[in-house]
């Protein structure tokens, strides 16, 4: 049980770390704290600090703030996909497979905003913990496709 609450921490980590790099770009079109504080909460549950039912809440807070951006008329993708993987990074808390979220919601982040995410795919590819590596690539991969983001998994 020790090894699974260690994988565990170890995803949230890594996925928000994914939403971390492109807070920034949720920033720049919002003054909105909620996708910033799922992130330290996310690293506050890592640590021990809160419990899944505060990850959870700060979960449903940063998707509220991504509905927030889509219902407003000149609402951005961008933001959306920042705020969206800010959610799923804290929702890893309840669930290790939301870490998929965090990685592949700041990717369409990086696509909306124009760029090509093979760059940002590289960084996370090299930043997944050693042992969870191939499961995480296979899940990534099959999100990817899914939401139809064209980029090759390393």
């Amino acid at each position: 049980m020790a090894r699974f609450r260690e994988d565990h921490v170890l995803l949230i980590s890594w996925a928000a770390d994914c939403a971390k790099r492109v807070l920034y770009l949720f920033q720049l079109a919002r003054c909105d704290d909620r996708p910033a504080q799922a992130i330290r909460v996310a690293r506050q549950w890592a640590y021990g600090e809160v419990a899944t039912g505060v990850a959870m809440k700060a979960s449903v807070a940063a998707h509220t703030a991504s509905r927030s951006v889509d219902n407003d008329p000149v609402g951005s993708n961008v933001a959306v996909a920042v705020a969206r993987a800010a959610g799923y990074a804290v929702a890893t808390a309840h669930f290790a497979d939301h870490c998929l979220g965090g990685s592949s919601y700041a990717l369409k982040s990086i696509v909306a905003n124009g760029c090509d995410p093979q760059i940002e795919l590289g960084w996370q590819s090299s930043k997944i913990p050693g042992g969870l590596r191939d499961i995480v690539l296979n899940g990534l991969r099959i999100r990817l496709s899914a939401m139809g983001i064209d980029a090759k998994i390393p």
